[in-house]
């Protein structure tokens, strides 16, 4: 019995040193890369780039300038077949983790073990809207600690609602769409309000891969992962039956919708991009959502160019 008690007292001496190496290790962690990270005020003012639209004094669309394709939406203005599309397939326990889901980490890492591929995703939407809004997209280990670490502290300058909110409306989906709306408009030509829901579900299955899930460079692939989300929505009960069943056949109907101008002035629509430039310069010109209203009337534009 004495033995048997050394042995236990070295076990649990073990696990006690193993335990506050672990923590003075995470402490050490934290205290490097805390000075690192944004402070509250800039996770405040996390910046969605907005295109530059000018329209006629009629309230038509002249010309849109901007490298990011970009409509941001309210939370409340997101169908909830959209948000649960996302959040079945990228972060099911979104609200009920604190930036870092722990059980989500297990799973993938179990998932590799056990399969040999990553098929389950680690990361949580806090954490991708950590790496979309202030880090690159490298596979480092130093970018995946900042991450987790400005994961965490979103979490505690912001609710959960401001999060998805910015989610939504910053995830890169592929054709220079940035945000859900975008997407809606560039894969389907309509708002979110119009979406189906397979097409909602196929928008959902663009973050992990935008090129290689896009329903118009990758079909095959995008309705595979489109028809795996929405039997994952079925799963958490976020459809009925008769909807997956009615979804599931809908066919790929995605292709690219340009910005269409309802009033033809190229001309007028330079010299205002030149005067906008020239006021706010180049960097807020095209991503801080200028709408800029001229005196041009649509349809004695419209004669014009037909006389």
């Amino acid at each position: 019995m004495r033995f048997l008690g050394k042995i236990l007292l070295i076990l649990l001496s073990s696990l006690f040193a193993f335990l506050t190496l672990g923590a003075v290790g995470l402490f050490g962690i934290y205290a490097y890369y805390s000075p690192k990270l944004p402070d509250d005020k800039e996770l405040r003012k996390i910046d969605i780039q907005v295109p530059l639209r000018i329209y006629t004094k009629d309230n038509q669309l002249l010309a849109e300038y901007g490298e990011k394709r970009s409509r941001p939406v309210k939370l409340e203005q997101v169908p909830k077949h959209l948000k649960y599309a996302f959040l079945d397939i990228e972060d099911a326990r979104f609200y009920e983790h604190q930036g870092v889901d722990v059980k989500g980490m297990a799973r993938a890492v179990y998932s590799v073990i056990s399969t040999g591929s990553a098929s389950q995703g680690a990361s949580t939407v806090t954490m991708q809207l950590a790496r979309n809004a202030f880090l690159n997209s490298g596979k480092t280990v130093d970018r995946k600690l900042r991450e987790t670490l400005l994961a965490i502290k979103l979490e505690q300058n912001l609710s959960k609602d401001e999060i998805l909110e910015l989610y939504f409306n910053k995830i890169f989906l592929g054709n220079r769409a940035y945000g859900i709306a975008a997407a809606a408009e560039v894969y389907y030509g309509k708002t979110l309000d119009q979406l189906t829901l397979a097409q909602a579900a196929m928008i959902a299955g663009l973050p992990k891969a935008p090129s290689r899930y896009n329903p118009i460079v990758n079909p095959e692939r995008a309705m595979i992962r489109r028809d795996y989300i929405l039997k994952r929505m079925k799963e958490f009960n976020h459809i009925s039956q008769a909807e997956y069943d009615a979804a599931i056949k809908e066919p790929n109907t995605a292709q690219v919708h340009k910005t269409e101008f309802e009033t033809d002035a190229p001309y007028l629509a330079e010299m205002v991009r030149a005067e906008i430039v020239k006021r706010f310069n180049e960097d807020n010109a095209y991503t801080q959502g200028y709408h800029v209203y001229t005196t041009l009337d649509a349809k004695q534009q419209a004669e014009a160019a037909t006389a």
